[in-house]
Parts: structure tokens; sequence; C-alpha cells
């Protein structure tokens, strides 16, 4: 670990105008007084010799090829690339709406099938047939969807929205957003949720979404000769990040056809970075999406989409009766939200545990349940018979023998108090809640807002149906708000779950009690852990950049945490110092970021990388002018900054590096480059054990 920091990203390179027969001996010339060592973080081990993780640059580099460039743009050039921009969302949308109708498609057909065939098995009375049956055809799509994961693209695995949500921070991790990732998430995903796992598509679909648009902003692939020279304009972090925001929201809009939702989702969980103009492409992104589903469902309603796929999309209709409630009703919301708050958290904590030990899902056994006797009861949902005698149905088969969006819609309806039994509602929940958690480590894609509405719709319902004639909400809007608050107490988002489930369910009456739900629910679960997405970040490894400075930074300066030394070029260097220095300061590819039309770009899990360099022992002989790639104007604090607000500018920035310049006359120009490692609690707290992180 003694060259821990000499590894790690974004060591800056400082040009000045020396004479470059001085070049060698300023490599190794130290300018910092004093330079500490941390041998305790973590992220630097496993970033430096394992996963090396990079930050992007958001910031436009201000040298004469930027310069040259922009004033070498024609009038009609400019137009394009607005175009351009409008463009690429309008396929985005389109791309996602297809891959999301797509999947939505061959979940109900898969999943149909497999339990058409058991059902037909059992009014045979072929009991062990249908068994062997129905687990047969768990087993292999279970299988296929964790051999694409294991074999073909790893970064696929789980949900996909820490990753993207750490790509959006500034962070470059490998391959998170490469084409075979796209693939396995797609057709893993499928395998995964007609596999009849306790997971959703929703968090995939974003991850899919985000995939599609940053391979439209690559504009192809060199290694296969296609490449357009009009999508060069794109060739830098800032408007991919714009494409993968786009995709985000075009994700969830296409999960839930919820284009509202989507906009929302990407301004309050996904993105770190916002502006008025990203919002307008981003509602246009999530318009073309809906406007493609809504097309498409309507074409699949025609039974042209096979047997089972009618492109229902999970719209659940939650019509409330009764619009009005009185102040017992309002006690028993806040009771939900606390409920939910408190339950949210448990199962975070217990997500996270099960992920670090993973002993939880080999211990997990199947345990026989205890079908309770049949309701005799007008229906109003998609329930099961199940060997029941004629109009009578099983009720815990009409959640468990069901897809999960079917099983929501059985919750979700109104105007009968008893389709459930209290103990069918109680074993359902139980095993949503424990299932949930041990799924959602296995390596397949998965997502976490199924599970949770499930388990969240189950305890609602269990307490409208025992409320009963005491209050004035029905069974099925309790059932709402029990997944609303059980979504806020694992997720921490308000403003755009509550409008996601209101574009779900259709019912504007139940706004007012979702908002209190939701509130109290966040509230509540704030008290005990971070919400999940936050904790998934932090578990693998990500440096990702708070909107809010930790307590402890505001004791620090930036000089504090800077490290060196730093390695001095001339503007006009020797080819063999470069790469020395880029060879002993990073382990990763720098030259990368100075090659314009590079199309192997962040996210992708390719580009030029130093042991891919062929150079012969003249060309390190030779000379390279580094003016023109020079950012001569870059962001600077002074070294007696607080280290709280450094942080703070360096993410509302979206900065690479960032200088810091002394304040007293008389020391060298530059004394060091703050970096996203040099934010992180890790490294500061290596620095720094005797501070305490919470003060």
């Amino acid at each position: 670990m003694e060259e821990d920091h000499s590894r790690r990203e974004g060591n800056g390179f400082e040009i000045e105008d020396d004479d470059k027969e001085h070049s060698v001996s300023m490599l190794r010339e130290p300018f910092l007084v004093r330079n500490i060592k941390n041998n305790t973080s973590q992220i630097a081990i496993v970033g430096a010799n394992t996963c090396p993780i990079e930050s992007l640059d958001y910031e436009i580099a201000d040298n004469e090829l930027f310069k040259q460039d922009w004033r070498s743009r024609k009038k009609v050039e400019i137009y394009q690339y607005v175009v351009l921009k409008w463009t690429l969302a309008l396929l985005i949308g389109l791309g996602t709406g297809l891959v999301g109708f797509f999947n939505n498609l061959a979940v109900e057909n898969i999943a149909g099938f497999k339990l058409l065939l058991t059902n037909n098995l059992m009014l045979e009375n072929k009991y062990y047939q249908a068994f062997a049956t129905y687990a047969g055809c768990n087993v292999v799509l279970a299988i296929a969807a964790a051999a694409l994961c294991a074999y073909v693209a790893p970064a696929a695995a789980g949900s996909g929205i820490p990753e993207v949500k750490a790509y959006l921070n500034g962070v470059d991790a490998p391959s998170i957003l490469a084409p075979a990732t796209l693939f396995v998430k797609i057709f893993g995903s499928i395998f995964g949720v007609a596999a009849g796992f306790v997971v959703g598509k929703e968090g995939p679909m974003v991850h899919t979404g985000a995939c599609i648009a940053s391979l439209l902003g690559q504009g192809g692939s060199r290694k296969d000769h296609l490449t357009w020279k009009w999508l060069r304009y794109f060739k830098n972090d800032r408007d991919r990040r714009d494409l993968v925001t786009c995709g985000s929201a075009a994700g969830v809009a296409a999960a839930f056809r919820a284009p509202v939702g989507g906009v929302l989702f990407a301004l309050e969980e996904a993105a770190s970075w916002w502006r008025s103009a990203l919002l307008w492409r981003t509602f246009f992104t999530t318009a073309v999406v809906a406007v493609v589903l809504r097309g498409l469902i309507d074409f699949c309603r025609s039974g042209k989409c096979g047997l089972f796929g009618q492109g229902g999309l999970i719209m659940f209709g939650v019509n409330s009766r009764r619009a009005f409630y009185s102040t017992p009703d309002l006690l028993a919301v806040v009771f939900l939200g606390v409920i939910g708050g408190v339950f949210g958290s448990l199962y975070d904590y217990c997500v996270v545990k099960v992920l670090r030990t993973y002993s939880l899902i080999n211990d997990a056994f199947p345990v026989p349940l205890t079908w309770p006797r049949n309701a005799q009861l007008k229906v109003a949902g998609n329930f099961k018979n199940f060997q029941c005698p004629p109009n009578h149905y099983n009720d815990l088969a009409s959640l468990v023998f069901n897809t999960n969006d079917d099983a929501i819609r059985n919750l979700f309806t109104s105007g009968i108090e008893k389709e459930f039994h209290l103990s069918t509602l109680m074993v359902f929940f139980f095993a949503i809640y424990c299932l949930g958690i041990v799924t959602y480590g296995i390596p397949v894609p998965s997502g976490l807002f199924i599970p949770v509405i499930l388990a969240g719709a189950s305890y609602g319902r269990l307490i409208g149906t025992m409320l009963g004639p005491l209050s004035n909400l029905d069974a099925g809007p309790c059932a709402l708000l029990g997944a609303a608050s059980f979504l806020g107490g694992t997720m921490r988002m308000t403003v755009s779950l509550c409008v996601i489930l209101l574009e779900l369910t259709n019912d504007l009456l139940m706004l007012p009690l979702m908002m209190l739900v939701l509130l109290i629910s966040k509230t509540v679960a704030d008290c005990f852990n971070k919400g999940i997405y936050d904790q998934m970040v932090r578990m693998k490894g990500f440096p990702y950049m708070e909107a809010h400075a930790e307590p402890y930074m505001r004791h620090l300066v930036a000089s504090d945490v800077v490290s060196g030394p730093l390695v001095s070029f001339s503007g006009i260097e020797k080819v063999g110092n470069l790469l020395h220095a880029l060879r002993v300061k990073t382990g990763s590819g720098i030259m990368k970021s100075f090659k314009a039309h590079d199309f192997a770009k962040a996210g992708s899990g390719k580009g030029v990388k130093l042991e891919d360099l062929e150079i012969t022992e003249e060309e390190m002989e030779m000379y390279v002018d580094l003016h023109p790639i020079t950012n001569t104007s870059p962001y600077t604090v002074v070294d007696t900054m607080s280290l709280a607000k450094a942080a703070v500018l360096f993410r509302e920035l979206g900065l690479r590096h960032l200088c810091v310049v002394p304040k007293t006359p008389g020391r060298p120009p530059i004394v060091g480059i703050l970096t996203r490692h040099d934010f992180t609690p890790d490294h500061i707290l290596g620095l720094y054990p005797h501070i305490k992180p919470h003060k």
C-alpha cells in the first residue's frame, strides 16, 4: 500500500513552459512539504489493484482544441447539434419502450404457459408430474438467468440502479453500460421473473434504458467499422451523462407506464446534476415511451401477441368508492406509515446482511404451508380455482401461483371485504418479505419495486381487513397505502414514488393519504439507516459523493487531504517521459481522454490501455506538444479552503480534478490536486483516525 496514492486515479499533470531538459528531474520533484500516507482505505486497495474505478469528467476542457473546434463550427452545425440531441432522446424512448414491451410480453407468455401446463396436470390428478413440471421449468429458467450473469456479463446482476446512480454521480465503473450488459439485463430479467423469483423487472429496466442511451451516444464501433462523424459532438462525458439520465427515466416509464414518475425518479434519485434543459428532454423521452407502449398495447388486445400477452404492463386499477375519510382513518394511515418505516428499515438491514454473508441462501429451505379453507365470495380479480369446487377459489393460490403483477392486482381489488383470509395475508406477507430479502442477493437481474409492493400491499390489506367497519377506507386502498409505506421505508423516495403509484393505479383521490404515508414512512426509516440504494452503492465500493459534506470535513482544509508528489511536464515533452509517468502514476490508460474520436466510452468496458500501446524506441525519443490539450483555466481552490466547501464544489461542478493553489506567495504554483478519492470517508478517516465521523 505504499503506492496507493501514486496508483489512484487522477494524479494531475501541471504543464509549465520550462526547458525540456529539466523534464526528467521534475518527475520526482516533491511539491508538498508534508505527504501523509493512508494505509487503511479499502476503496484505494480495491480500486487500485483489482478493479480501478475512475471519475468521469463533466467539466468542459478549456483548451486550444476545444476553442478551435468551437470557432470552426458553422451555424448549421450548431442547429445539427440541437436537433441531434432531441433525435437521440426520441431514439432512447423508442428503444426503451420496445424493450420494455418485449420484456413484459415474454414474461407473460413464459409464465402463463408454465402455469397453464401445471394446472392442466393437476386437473388430471397428476400432482407429482405437475410439481416436477413446475419446479423443472423454474430451475431451467433460473439456471439460464444465472448463467448469463456468470459467464457473459457479471455487471448485469442485481438491480442496476446503484450502478446508474453512481455513473450519473461521476463514477466510471467498468462494463456497467456495455453491450453485453444490456443483452444479459434484458434476457436475464425475463428468465428471472418468469422463473418465479420474488424480483421485479423495474430496476433492470432502469439499467436497460441507461445502456441503450449510452450505446446511442457512442456513435458506433470502430472495430466493426460502424462510425458516424455527425455524432462527434457527443464525445464528452457531459453529453453522455444527459443521455443516460434520459435513459434511466425512460426505464421507469417503460416499467410502470409512468412517464411523469420516470422524470421525477431521475430527478429525485438517479441524477446528481440537473438543469431545466435536461428536464425538457427527459420529459420528451418518457412521453415517447408512453406513446410506444400505448400503441403496442392496443395492438396486443386483438390477440396477436400470444396466448397470454395482453400487454397490460402492470396497470393496477384501484377505484376508491369512498373519497372521504375521518379522523380514525388518518390514525390508521399514520400507523401504516410507521409500520412501513420500521419494516422498510429492517428490510434494508437484512438485505445488506444477506449480501455480505450469502450463508442465508444456503440455509433457506421450503416450508410446507397449510392451505386455509376455501372462500365463497364474489371476486373481482384474477383468482385461481386450484382444485376447488365450482364457484370456489383458493385465496393463497391466487397470490402464489400467479405472476407478481396479477398478485398485486388481486391485492388491490376493492369492493369486497373478505376476499382474503387474515391467515392468508399473514403467510403471504411473511413469505414475500423473507424471500425478497434472500432473492435480492442472488446473481440474476433483479428489481426491488415489485417485491416491496407485494409485501406492503399484503400488510396494508391485512390492516384494512382488520379495521373492517371501523374505517371508511376499503381494503384495496389500504393495500395501496401499505405498498406506498413500504416503498417509502425501503427506498426513501417521496415525490417520485407518489406519482408512480398514482399513475399505476389511476386513483387521484388517494393522493393526500399517499403523500402522508410516504412522508411518515421515510421519516421513521431514516431514524434507523439509509435507503437500500445508498447502502448498495457503498457496498459495491463506488466512491459516491453525497449532496452534502460530512460533518467532520468542516474541521479540515483542502491541504490536509491532498497528496503528492505531483508530476509536472514541460509544454513540449518527450514521449518516453510521458509514458513513464503514466505507468508510474496510474493503472489505467489516460491517453484515451486525449483521443477525440475514440468510440470506446466510459462504462463500456473498452478503451485504450497502456499495455496496448506499441511505441518504438525511436518514437520514445520524440517530443509532443501538450499546449493544445492543456486546460488553461481549470477550477482551483486555495489550500486553506474548508474541505466541506471543496467537496460541495467538486460534486456540483462534476469535476474529475480540483487544483489546490497556495494562499501565501513564495510557494510552488500548485500545492496539489484533489480527486474523488480524496473526499471518500475511508481515505479521510484513514489519514485522521482520531476524528469522530459524526462530529
